[in-house]
Protein backbone atom coordinates (compact mmCIF):
# COMPACT_ATOMS: atom_id res chain seq x y z
CA UNK A 1 0.00 0.00 0.00
CA UNK A 2 1.26 3.47 -0.96
CA UNK A 3 0.21 6.33 1.37
CA UNK A 4 -0.18 9.44 -1.35
CA UNK A 5 -3.15 11.27 -2.65
CA UNK A 6 -2.59 10.88 -6.56
CA UNK A 7 -3.03 12.68 -9.80
CA UNK A 8 -3.13 11.57 -12.69
CA UNK A 9 -2.17 13.33 -16.04
CA UNK A 10 -3.89 16.01 -17.05
CA UNK A 11 -5.84 15.02 -20.18
CA UNK A 12 -5.38 16.99 -23.72
CA UNK A 13 -7.42 16.03 -26.68
CA UNK A 14 -5.78 13.41 -29.14
CA UNK A 15 -4.30 15.46 -32.44
CA UNK A 16 -5.68 14.67 -35.36
CA UNK A 17 -3.18 13.36 -38.02
CA UNK A 18 -4.20 14.19 -41.60
CA UNK A 19 -2.83 11.26 -43.68
CA UNK A 20 -1.02 13.86 -46.63
CA UNK A 21 0.60 11.80 -49.39
CA UNK A 22 3.54 10.00 -47.90
CA UNK A 23 3.57 10.63 -44.13
CA UNK A 24 4.37 8.03 -42.18
CA UNK A 25 1.07 7.54 -40.70
CA UNK A 26 -0.43 7.45 -44.38
CA UNK A 27 2.00 4.33 -45.43
CA UNK A 28 1.34 2.39 -42.03
CA UNK A 29 -2.36 2.63 -42.66
CA UNK A 30 -2.33 1.21 -45.80
CA UNK A 31 0.20 -1.58 -44.76
CA UNK A 32 -2.75 -2.48 -41.91
CA UNK A 33 -5.40 -2.19 -44.67
CA UNK A 34 -3.45 -4.82 -46.47
CA UNK A 35 -2.23 -6.69 -43.53
CA UNK A 36 -6.08 -6.60 -42.39
CA UNK A 37 -7.46 -7.88 -46.28
CA UNK A 38 -4.72 -10.62 -46.45
CA UNK A 39 -5.87 -12.91 -43.67
CA UNK A 40 -9.63 -14.16 -42.39
CA UNK A 41 -10.01 -13.23 -38.97
CA UNK A 42 -11.43 -15.78 -36.55
CA UNK A 43 -13.30 -13.15 -34.12
CA UNK A 44 -14.30 -14.39 -30.29
CA UNK A 45 -16.50 -13.50 -27.58
CA UNK A 46 -14.73 -12.28 -24.36
CA UNK A 47 -16.18 -14.17 -21.26
CA UNK A 48 -14.97 -13.89 -18.04
CA UNK A 49 -10.93 -13.88 -19.73
CA UNK A 50 -11.43 -16.62 -22.26
CA UNK A 51 -12.31 -16.45 -25.77
CA UNK A 52 -14.78 -18.48 -27.03
CA UNK A 53 -15.91 -19.74 -30.13
CA UNK A 54 -18.59 -21.34 -31.41
CA UNK A 55 -19.44 -23.12 -34.33
CA UNK A 56 -21.80 -20.86 -35.20
CA UNK A 57 -19.64 -18.78 -37.60
CA UNK A 58 -20.97 -15.62 -39.32
CA UNK A 59 -19.00 -13.27 -41.90
CA UNK A 60 -17.83 -10.03 -41.98
CA UNK A 61 -17.58 -8.08 -44.95
CA UNK A 62 -16.68 -4.50 -45.86
CA UNK A 63 -20.11 -2.56 -46.97
CA UNK A 64 -18.06 -0.99 -49.50
CA UNK A 65 -16.63 -4.31 -50.79
CA UNK A 66 -19.20 -7.59 -50.19
CA UNK A 67 -17.46 -10.01 -52.29
CA UNK A 68 -14.41 -9.76 -49.50
CA UNK A 69 -14.83 -11.85 -46.36
CA UNK A 70 -12.95 -9.73 -43.39
CA UNK A 71 -13.36 -13.26 -41.43
CA UNK A 72 -16.07 -14.50 -38.96
CA UNK A 73 -17.27 -13.75 -35.73
CA UNK A 74 -18.84 -16.75 -33.40
CA UNK A 75 -22.48 -16.30 -32.56
CA UNK A 76 -22.97 -16.89 -29.17
CA UNK A 77 -26.66 -18.22 -27.40
CA UNK A 78 -28.50 -17.66 -24.07
CA UNK A 79 -26.16 -19.58 -22.49
CA UNK A 80 -23.49 -17.20 -22.92
CA UNK A 81 -25.18 -14.43 -21.51
CA UNK A 82 -26.14 -16.17 -18.78
CA UNK A 83 -22.01 -16.91 -18.85
CA UNK A 84 -20.87 -13.58 -19.20
CA UNK A 85 -23.43 -11.85 -16.69
CA UNK A 86 -21.62 -14.79 -14.05
CA UNK A 87 -18.56 -14.03 -14.92
CA UNK A 88 -19.31 -10.21 -14.46
CA UNK A 89 -20.63 -10.31 -11.38
CA UNK A 90 -17.33 -13.05 -9.91
CA UNK A 91 -15.07 -10.39 -10.76
CA UNK A 92 -16.81 -7.64 -9.25
CA UNK A 93 -15.55 -7.34 -5.43
CA UNK A 94 -12.09 -7.61 -6.33
CA UNK A 95 -12.26 -4.83 -9.60
CA UNK A 96 -14.78 -2.63 -7.16
CA UNK A 97 -12.11 -2.98 -3.94
CA UNK A 98 -9.09 -2.20 -6.59
CA UNK A 99 -7.81 0.88 -5.76
CA UNK A 100 -8.95 3.86 -8.06
CA UNK A 101 -5.41 4.75 -9.21
CA UNK A 102 -4.65 1.14 -10.21
CA UNK A 103 -7.87 0.98 -12.87
CA UNK A 104 -7.09 4.71 -13.40
CA UNK A 105 -3.70 2.83 -15.42
CA UNK A 106 -5.53 0.55 -17.08
CA UNK A 107 -7.25 2.90 -18.93
CA UNK A 108 -4.31 5.08 -19.40
CA UNK A 109 -2.58 2.23 -21.07
CA UNK A 110 -4.68 1.41 -22.92
CA UNK A 111 -4.87 5.39 -24.78
CA UNK A 112 -1.49 5.21 -25.21
CA UNK A 113 -1.59 1.56 -26.74
CA UNK A 114 -4.40 2.92 -29.13
CA UNK A 115 -2.88 5.93 -30.16
CA UNK A 116 0.59 4.26 -30.37
CA UNK A 117 1.40 0.37 -31.69
CA UNK A 118 -2.84 0.08 -32.43
CA UNK A 119 -3.35 3.21 -34.45
CA UNK A 120 -3.20 1.72 -37.52
CA UNK A 121 -4.79 -1.71 -36.92
CA UNK A 122 -7.44 0.13 -35.38
CA UNK A 123 -8.14 2.39 -38.02
CA UNK A 124 -8.00 -0.27 -40.77
CA UNK A 125 -10.42 -2.16 -39.16
CA UNK A 126 -12.84 0.82 -38.80
CA UNK A 127 -12.28 1.93 -42.43
CA UNK A 128 -13.26 -2.04 -43.13
CA UNK A 129 -15.79 -2.97 -41.12
CA UNK A 130 -17.78 0.40 -40.77
CA UNK A 131 -16.24 1.89 -44.24
CA UNK A 132 -15.69 5.41 -43.06
CA UNK A 133 -12.82 6.93 -45.00
CA UNK A 134 -9.07 7.72 -43.14
CA UNK A 135 -9.79 10.87 -41.89
CA UNK A 136 -13.84 9.84 -40.15
CA UNK A 137 -11.76 6.72 -38.70
CA UNK A 138 -9.04 8.92 -37.63
CA UNK A 139 -11.18 11.20 -35.69
CA UNK A 140 -13.51 8.16 -34.51
CA UNK A 141 -11.57 5.17 -33.66
CA UNK A 142 -8.22 6.86 -32.38
CA UNK A 143 -8.50 10.54 -31.27
CA UNK A 144 -12.04 10.38 -29.72
CA UNK A 145 -12.04 7.09 -27.86
CA UNK A 146 -8.55 7.85 -26.67
CA UNK A 147 -9.87 11.27 -25.31
CA UNK A 148 -13.13 9.15 -23.39
CA UNK A 149 -9.93 7.30 -21.77
CA UNK A 150 -8.06 9.78 -20.71
CA UNK A 151 -10.52 12.37 -19.94
CA UNK A 152 -13.08 9.76 -17.82
CA UNK A 153 -9.81 8.65 -16.12
CA UNK A 154 -9.45 12.55 -14.86
CA UNK A 155 -13.71 13.16 -14.40
CA UNK A 156 -13.31 10.12 -11.76
CA UNK A 157 -10.26 11.69 -10.16
CA UNK A 158 -12.52 15.18 -10.00
CA UNK A 159 -15.37 13.22 -8.48
CA UNK A 160 -13.53 11.36 -5.97
CA UNK A 161 -11.76 14.63 -4.56
CA UNK A 162 -15.61 15.64 -3.62
CA UNK A 163 -15.95 15.65 -0.10
CA UNK A 164 -18.61 17.06 2.41
CA UNK A 165 -17.94 19.69 5.00
CA UNK A 166 -16.33 18.90 8.67
CA UNK A 167 -17.18 20.47 11.77
CA UNK A 168 -15.15 20.25 14.74
CA UNK A 169 -14.64 16.54 16.45
CA UNK A 170 -17.03 15.49 13.10
CA UNK A 171 -15.15 13.84 9.99
CA UNK A 172 -17.68 13.57 6.96
CA UNK A 173 -16.82 11.82 4.05
CA UNK A 174 -18.39 10.26 0.78
CA UNK A 175 -17.73 6.52 -0.68
CA UNK A 176 -18.10 6.88 -4.32
CA UNK A 177 -19.31 3.21 -5.11
CA UNK A 178 -20.01 1.72 -8.01
CA UNK A 179 -23.46 0.21 -8.70
CA UNK A 180 -24.45 -2.97 -7.27
CA UNK A 181 -24.82 -5.65 -10.05
CA UNK A 182 -23.49 -5.25 -13.90
CA UNK A 183 -24.21 -2.97 -16.33
CA UNK A 184 -25.24 -3.78 -20.07
CA UNK A 185 -24.13 -1.81 -22.49
CA UNK A 186 -25.58 -1.38 -26.18
CA UNK A 187 -23.70 -0.07 -28.80
CA UNK A 188 -24.08 0.99 -32.53
CA UNK A 189 -22.01 0.70 -35.62
CA UNK A 190 -21.43 4.24 -36.26
CA UNK A 191 -18.80 5.02 -34.00
CA UNK A 192 -15.89 2.77 -32.89
CA UNK A 193 -15.60 5.14 -29.72
CA UNK A 194 -18.75 5.06 -28.64
CA UNK A 195 -18.60 1.51 -28.87
CA UNK A 196 -15.20 1.54 -26.31
CA UNK A 197 -16.64 4.59 -24.26
CA UNK A 198 -20.31 2.65 -23.29
CA UNK A 199 -18.64 -0.13 -21.69
CA UNK A 200 -15.38 1.35 -20.17
CA UNK A 201 -16.73 4.66 -18.77
CA UNK A 202 -18.95 2.85 -15.91
CA UNK A 203 -16.10 0.10 -15.52
CA UNK A 204 -13.49 2.32 -14.78
CA UNK A 205 -15.42 3.53 -11.50
CA UNK A 206 -15.80 -0.01 -10.43
CA UNK A 207 -18.89 -1.39 -11.90
CA UNK A 208 -18.80 -4.42 -14.23
CA UNK A 209 -19.87 -4.89 -17.95
CA UNK A 210 -21.85 -7.17 -20.07
CA UNK A 211 -21.64 -5.84 -23.74
CA UNK A 212 -23.66 -6.43 -26.84
CA UNK A 213 -22.11 -4.27 -30.04
CA UNK A 214 -24.38 -4.08 -33.02
CA UNK A 215 -22.76 -7.00 -35.39
CA UNK A 216 -21.96 -4.90 -38.30
CA UNK A 217 -19.24 -3.43 -35.44
CA UNK A 218 -17.72 -6.59 -34.19
CA UNK A 219 -14.71 -6.44 -36.55
CA UNK A 220 -13.62 -3.16 -35.18
CA UNK A 221 -15.04 -4.23 -31.51
CA UNK A 222 -12.85 -6.80 -30.98
CA UNK A 223 -9.93 -4.76 -31.40
CA UNK A 224 -11.38 -2.40 -28.29
CA UNK A 225 -11.17 -5.77 -26.54
CA UNK A 226 -7.37 -6.79 -28.01
CA UNK A 227 -6.47 -2.86 -26.68
CA UNK A 228 -7.44 -3.98 -22.99
CA UNK A 229 -6.55 -7.15 -22.26
CA UNK A 230 -3.02 -5.76 -23.16
CA UNK A 231 -3.24 -2.93 -20.98
CA UNK A 232 -4.10 -5.33 -17.89
CA UNK A 233 -7.97 -5.69 -17.60
CA UNK A 234 -8.83 -8.37 -15.44
CA UNK A 235 -10.70 -11.17 -16.32
CA UNK A 236 -14.70 -10.78 -16.34
CA UNK A 237 -14.73 -6.95 -15.86
CA UNK A 238 -16.11 -6.49 -19.83
CA UNK A 239 -17.76 -9.51 -21.16
CA UNK A 240 -17.88 -8.86 -25.10
CA UNK A 241 -21.03 -10.97 -26.48
CA UNK A 242 -22.43 -11.44 -29.66
CA UNK A 243 -25.97 -12.28 -29.27
CA UNK A 244 -29.68 -11.00 -30.95
CA UNK A 245 -31.65 -8.57 -29.12
CA UNK A 246 -34.29 -10.17 -27.96
CA UNK A 247 -32.29 -13.17 -26.34
CA UNK A 248 -30.00 -10.97 -24.33
CA UNK A 249 -32.93 -8.63 -23.70
CA UNK A 250 -34.78 -11.71 -22.47
CA UNK A 251 -31.64 -12.48 -20.04
CA UNK A 252 -30.14 -8.85 -18.90
CA UNK A 253 -33.52 -7.26 -18.21
CA UNK A 254 -35.07 -10.39 -15.78
CA UNK A 255 -31.74 -10.38 -13.80
CA UNK A 256 -32.32 -9.32 -10.26
CA UNK A 257 -28.66 -7.89 -10.65
CA UNK A 258 -28.96 -5.53 -13.55
CA UNK A 259 -27.77 -2.33 -12.29
CA UNK A 260 -28.06 0.14 -15.65
CA UNK A 261 -27.98 0.18 -19.02
CA UNK A 262 -25.46 2.33 -21.13
CA UNK A 263 -26.94 2.10 -24.42
CA UNK A 264 -26.79 4.23 -28.02
CA UNK A 265 -29.21 3.44 -30.79
CA UNK A 266 -33.11 4.14 -31.82
CA UNK A 267 -35.58 5.42 -30.07
CA UNK A 268 -37.93 3.06 -30.56
CA UNK A 269 -35.41 0.19 -28.85
CA UNK A 270 -34.22 2.64 -26.38
CA UNK A 271 -38.40 3.20 -25.55
CA UNK A 272 -38.71 -0.65 -25.33
CA UNK A 273 -35.88 -1.62 -23.12
CA UNK A 274 -37.01 1.44 -20.71
CA UNK A 275 -40.41 0.41 -20.69
CA UNK A 276 -39.50 -3.39 -20.22
CA UNK A 277 -37.18 -2.62 -16.99
CA UNK A 278 -40.15 -0.66 -15.65
CA UNK A 279 -42.71 -3.68 -15.74
CA UNK A 280 -39.75 -5.10 -14.38
CA UNK A 281 -38.53 -3.05 -12.11
CA UNK A 282 -40.00 -4.82 -8.82
CA UNK A 283 -37.48 -7.60 -9.16
CA UNK A 284 -33.93 -5.75 -9.39
CA UNK A 285 -32.18 -5.33 -5.89
CA UNK A 286 -31.80 -1.69 -6.81
CA UNK A 287 -33.66 1.24 -9.71
CA UNK A 288 -31.50 0.30 -12.68
CA UNK A 289 -29.47 3.17 -13.85
CA UNK A 290 -31.05 4.14 -17.63
CA UNK A 291 -28.23 6.07 -19.85
CA UNK A 292 -29.43 6.72 -23.43
CA UNK A 293 -28.67 8.37 -26.50
CA UNK A 294 -31.29 7.94 -29.70
CA UNK A 295 -30.68 9.56 -32.50
CA UNK A 296 -31.80 12.49 -33.89
CA UNK A 297 -33.39 14.50 -37.30
CA UNK A 298 -30.80 17.86 -36.77
CA UNK A 299 -31.18 21.37 -38.10
CA UNK A 300 -29.15 24.11 -39.73
CA UNK A 301 -31.14 27.01 -39.91
CA UNK A 302 -30.16 29.94 -41.80
CA UNK A 303 -30.64 33.82 -41.15
CA UNK A 304 -29.89 35.99 -44.80
CA UNK A 305 -27.12 37.56 -42.77
CA UNK A 306 -25.04 34.57 -42.78
CA UNK A 307 -22.20 33.63 -45.63
CA UNK A 308 -23.74 31.02 -48.67
CA UNK A 309 -20.00 29.95 -49.04
CA UNK A 310 -19.78 28.95 -44.96
CA UNK A 311 -23.73 27.37 -45.36
CA UNK A 312 -22.91 25.42 -47.89
CA UNK A 313 -19.74 24.01 -46.56
CA UNK A 314 -21.36 22.83 -43.55
CA UNK A 315 -24.17 21.17 -45.20
CA UNK A 316 -21.71 19.25 -47.23
CA UNK A 317 -19.49 18.17 -44.55
CA UNK A 318 -22.38 18.27 -41.77
CA UNK A 319 -24.89 16.22 -43.95
CA UNK A 320 -22.52 13.66 -45.98
CA UNK A 321 -19.29 12.95 -43.96
CA UNK A 322 -19.63 9.34 -43.09
CA UNK A 323 -22.57 9.11 -45.63
CA UNK A 324 -24.87 10.72 -43.09
CA UNK A 325 -24.47 8.12 -40.36
CA UNK A 326 -24.21 10.13 -37.48
CA UNK A 327 -26.50 11.32 -34.79
CA UNK A 328 -25.41 14.43 -35.36
CA UNK A 329 -25.63 14.61 -38.80
CA UNK A 330 -27.41 17.69 -40.78
CA UNK A 331 -30.35 15.91 -42.07
CA UNK A 332 -32.99 18.94 -42.56
CA UNK A 333 -31.91 22.65 -43.27
CA UNK A 334 -34.05 26.29 -43.36
CA UNK A 335 -32.68 28.65 -45.97
CA UNK A 336 -33.96 32.13 -46.76
CA UNK A 337 -34.88 32.86 -50.39
CA UNK A 338 -32.64 35.55 -50.54
CA UNK A 339 -29.68 32.97 -50.23
CA UNK A 340 -31.00 30.17 -51.43
CA UNK A 341 -29.40 30.86 -54.86
CA UNK A 342 -25.88 30.99 -53.92
CA UNK A 343 -25.86 28.27 -51.11
CA UNK A 344 -27.20 26.14 -53.64
CA UNK A 345 -24.57 26.83 -56.51
CA UNK A 346 -21.69 26.16 -53.82
CA UNK A 347 -23.38 23.31 -52.64
CA UNK A 348 -23.89 21.38 -56.02
CA UNK A 349 -20.69 22.57 -56.88
CA UNK A 350 -18.93 20.96 -53.80
CA UNK A 351 -21.01 17.77 -54.05
CA UNK A 352 -20.11 17.43 -57.82
CA UNK A 353 -16.54 17.11 -57.08
CA UNK A 354 -16.72 14.38 -54.26
CA UNK A 355 -15.39 10.97 -55.26
CA UNK A 356 -17.37 7.78 -54.01
CA UNK A 357 -16.22 4.41 -53.84
CA UNK A 358 -13.94 2.14 -51.31
CA UNK A 359 -12.17 3.63 -48.65
CA UNK A 360 -8.82 2.04 -49.38
CA UNK A 361 -8.79 4.98 -52.22
CA UNK A 362 -8.02 7.93 -50.00
CA UNK A 363 -8.96 10.12 -52.48
CA UNK A 364 -12.94 8.81 -51.58
CA UNK A 365 -14.92 11.57 -49.64
CA UNK A 366 -17.99 8.88 -49.82
CA UNK A 367 -18.18 5.96 -48.88
CA UNK A 368 -20.89 2.97 -48.84
CA UNK A 369 -23.45 3.14 -45.65
CA UNK A 370 -23.59 -0.08 -43.25
CA UNK A 371 -25.98 -2.68 -44.79
CA UNK A 372 -28.66 -3.98 -46.78
CA UNK A 373 -31.20 -2.91 -44.49
CA UNK A 374 -29.88 0.66 -44.28
CA UNK A 375 -29.18 0.93 -48.29
CA UNK A 376 -33.01 -0.44 -48.45
CA UNK A 377 -34.64 2.36 -46.24
CA UNK A 378 -32.95 5.27 -47.42
CA UNK A 379 -33.66 4.23 -51.67
CA UNK A 380 -36.97 4.08 -50.22
CA UNK A 381 -37.44 7.79 -48.96
CA UNK A 382 -35.13 8.90 -51.72
CA UNK A 383 -37.70 6.85 -54.59
CA UNK A 384 -40.55 8.19 -52.96
CA UNK A 385 -39.22 11.88 -53.34
CA UNK A 386 -38.48 11.41 -56.80
CA UNK A 387 -42.26 10.79 -57.31
CA UNK A 388 -43.39 13.28 -55.07
CA UNK A 389 -44.58 16.70 -56.65
CA UNK A 390 -43.33 18.23 -53.13
CA UNK A 391 -39.72 17.23 -54.16
CA UNK A 392 -37.25 18.59 -56.74
CA UNK A 393 -34.14 16.61 -56.04
CA UNK A 394 -31.67 19.08 -56.80
CA UNK A 395 -28.27 16.66 -56.48
CA UNK A 396 -27.82 12.80 -56.28
CA UNK A 397 -30.81 10.14 -56.60
CA UNK A 398 -28.84 7.36 -57.49
CA UNK A 399 -27.85 4.32 -55.42
CA UNK A 400 -26.29 0.88 -56.29
CA UNK A 401 -25.41 -2.18 -54.67
CA UNK A 402 -23.67 -4.36 -57.27
CA UNK A 403 -20.31 -3.93 -55.46
CA UNK A 404 -21.72 -2.27 -51.82
CA UNK A 405 -24.05 -0.37 -50.69
CA UNK A 406 -23.12 2.79 -52.42
CA UNK A 407 -25.79 5.63 -52.14
CA UNK A 408 -24.76 8.98 -53.56
CA UNK A 409 -24.94 12.63 -51.99
CA UNK A 410 -28.64 13.49 -52.42
CA UNK A 411 -29.80 16.38 -51.73
CA UNK A 412 -33.97 17.68 -51.49
CA UNK A 413 -35.65 20.68 -51.70
CA UNK A 414 -39.20 20.81 -50.73
CA UNK A 415 -42.12 22.78 -50.70
CA UNK A 416 -43.81 21.66 -47.55
CA UNK A 417 -41.83 21.92 -44.60
CA UNK A 418 -43.35 19.00 -42.80
CA UNK A 419 -42.83 16.63 -45.90
CA UNK A 420 -42.17 13.19 -44.38
CA UNK A 421 -37.82 13.67 -44.98
CA UNK A 422 -37.77 16.42 -43.15
CA UNK A 423 -39.66 14.83 -39.96
CA UNK A 424 -38.47 11.59 -39.72
CA UNK A 425 -34.56 10.11 -38.95
CA UNK A 426 -33.25 8.31 -42.25
CA UNK A 427 -29.50 7.93 -41.37
CA UNK A 428 -28.41 8.51 -44.52
CA UNK A 429 -26.69 10.51 -47.15
CA UNK A 430 -29.90 12.67 -47.53
CA UNK A 431 -30.59 16.48 -46.75
CA UNK A 432 -33.46 18.01 -47.34
CA UNK A 433 -33.71 21.94 -47.84
CA UNK A 434 -36.95 24.05 -47.31
CA UNK A 435 -36.40 27.70 -48.66
CA UNK A 436 -38.50 30.28 -46.43
CA UNK A 437 -39.36 34.08 -46.96
CA UNK A 438 -36.78 35.80 -45.23
CA UNK A 439 -39.30 38.39 -43.53
CA UNK A 440 -40.81 34.81 -42.04
CA UNK A 441 -37.68 33.95 -39.87
CA UNK A 442 -38.73 34.06 -36.56
CA UNK A 443 -41.44 31.74 -37.39
CA UNK A 444 -39.43 29.40 -39.39
CA UNK A 445 -37.75 29.35 -35.96
CA UNK A 446 -40.79 28.30 -34.41
CA UNK A 447 -41.62 25.85 -37.13
CA UNK A 448 -38.44 23.96 -36.60
CA UNK A 449 -38.73 23.95 -32.99
CA UNK A 450 -42.25 21.66 -33.58
CA UNK A 451 -41.13 19.98 -36.66
CA UNK A 452 -39.45 17.08 -34.83
CA UNK A 453 -39.56 15.20 -31.77
CA UNK A 454 -35.76 14.58 -31.64
CA UNK A 455 -33.42 17.49 -29.90
CA UNK A 456 -29.68 15.80 -30.29
CA UNK A 457 -27.74 18.26 -32.59
CA UNK A 458 -28.85 21.56 -34.58
CA UNK A 459 -26.63 24.61 -36.01
CA UNK A 460 -27.47 28.53 -36.52
CA UNK A 461 -25.68 30.36 -39.33
CA UNK A 462 -26.24 34.09 -39.40
CA UNK A 463 -24.14 36.90 -38.70
CA UNK A 464 -26.65 39.43 -37.35
CA UNK A 465 -26.40 39.02 -33.30
CA UNK A 466 -30.03 40.29 -32.72
CA UNK A 467 -31.01 37.28 -35.16
CA UNK A 468 -28.40 34.62 -33.41
CA UNK A 469 -29.88 35.57 -29.70
CA UNK A 470 -33.96 35.15 -30.97
CA UNK A 471 -32.21 32.01 -32.31
CA UNK A 472 -30.67 31.17 -29.76
CA UNK A 473 -33.68 31.62 -27.42
CA UNK A 474 -36.37 30.24 -29.59
CA UNK A 475 -34.52 26.80 -29.99
CA UNK A 476 -32.86 26.80 -26.76
CA UNK A 477 -34.63 22.94 -25.95
CA UNK A 478 -34.44 21.92 -30.24
CA UNK A 479 -30.83 20.75 -29.53
CA UNK A 480 -28.70 19.03 -26.88
CA UNK A 481 -25.49 20.47 -29.07
CA UNK A 482 -26.18 23.65 -30.63
CA UNK A 483 -23.78 25.45 -33.08
CA UNK A 484 -23.61 28.72 -33.91
CA UNK A 485 -21.84 29.34 -37.47
CA UNK A 486 -20.51 25.41 -37.84
CA UNK A 487 -21.85 22.06 -38.80
CA UNK A 488 -24.04 20.13 -36.15
CA UNK A 489 -21.36 17.34 -36.18
CA UNK A 490 -17.71 16.83 -34.75
CA UNK A 491 -18.32 17.14 -30.73
CA UNK A 492 -15.29 16.80 -29.21
CA UNK A 493 -14.57 14.95 -25.51
CA UNK A 494 -14.29 17.75 -22.88
CA UNK A 495 -15.19 20.34 -24.62
CA UNK A 496 -18.52 19.74 -26.77
CA UNK A 497 -20.27 17.26 -24.02
CA UNK A 498 -22.33 14.92 -26.36
CA UNK A 499 -26.24 14.43 -26.00
CA UNK A 500 -29.73 15.88 -26.28
CA UNK A 501 -33.36 15.65 -25.03
CA UNK A 502 -36.70 15.00 -25.63
CA UNK A 503 -36.71 11.74 -28.27
CA UNK A 504 -33.02 12.03 -28.61
CA UNK A 505 -31.83 10.79 -25.22
CA UNK A 506 -31.61 10.79 -21.45
CA UNK A 507 -28.73 14.04 -22.26
CA UNK A 508 -26.14 12.55 -20.00
CA UNK A 509 -23.57 14.20 -22.15
CA UNK A 510 -21.01 11.24 -23.04
CA UNK A 511 -17.15 12.64 -22.70
CA UNK A 512 -18.26 14.67 -19.45
CA UNK A 513 -18.35 14.43 -15.82
CA UNK A 514 -22.24 14.37 -15.20
CA UNK A 515 -22.32 11.23 -17.36
CA UNK A 516 -19.74 9.47 -14.92
CA UNK A 517 -21.79 10.61 -12.28
CA UNK A 518 -24.66 7.89 -13.35
CA UNK A 519 -22.42 5.20 -12.46
CA UNK A 520 -21.90 5.93 -9.05
CA UNK A 521 -23.99 5.62 -5.56
CA UNK A 522 -22.41 7.58 -2.84
CA UNK A 523 -22.38 6.73 0.75
CA UNK A 524 -22.43 9.45 3.02
CA UNK A 525 -19.96 8.47 5.90
CA UNK A 526 -20.31 10.58 9.46
CA UNK A 527 -17.18 9.65 11.96
CA UNK A 528 -17.87 10.95 15.15
CA UNK A 529 -14.47 11.37 17.43
CA UNK A 530 -15.63 12.25 20.18
CA UNK A 531 -19.05 10.66 20.96
CA UNK A 532 -21.89 12.06 23.48
CA UNK A 533 -22.29 9.99 27.52
CA UNK A 534 -25.25 11.49 28.11
CA UNK A 535 -28.55 10.86 26.52
CA UNK A 536 -29.71 14.34 27.79
CA UNK A 537 -30.01 17.48 26.05
CA UNK A 538 -29.75 21.25 27.86
CA UNK A 539 -33.35 22.31 27.15
CA UNK A 540 -34.40 19.51 29.75
CA UNK A 541 -32.77 21.65 32.46
CA UNK A 542 -34.83 22.64 35.20
CA UNK A 543 -36.30 25.60 35.03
Amino acid sequence: MTDAIFTVPQPVNEPVWNYAPGSPEKIALKQALAAAKSKKKDVPMYIGGEHVFTKDKVAMRPPHELKHTLGHYSKGKASHVKDAIAAALKAKPAWEAMPWQERAAIFLRAADLLTGPYRAKMSAATMLCQSKNAFQAEIDCICELADFWRYNVYFMQEIYKQQPLSTRTIWNRTDWRPLEGFVFALTPFNFTAIAGNLPTAPAMLGNVAVWKPAESQIYSASVIMEILEEAGLPAGVINLVYIDGPTIGEIVFNHPDFAGIHFTGSTGVFQRIWKTIGDNIAMYKSYPRIVGETGGKDFVMVHNSADPKAVAVALARGAFEFQGQKCSAASRAYVPKSLWKEVKNHLQADLKSMTMGTTEDFRNFINAVIDQKSFDKISAYIDAAKKSDKVKVIAGGNYNKSEGYFIEPTVLEVSDPMYVTMCEEIFGPVLTIYVYEDKKYEKTLELLDSTSPYALTGAIFANDRAALALANNKLRHAAGNYYINDKPTGAVVGQQPFGGGRASGTNDKAGSILNMYRWLSPRTIKENFVPPVDYRYPFLGEE
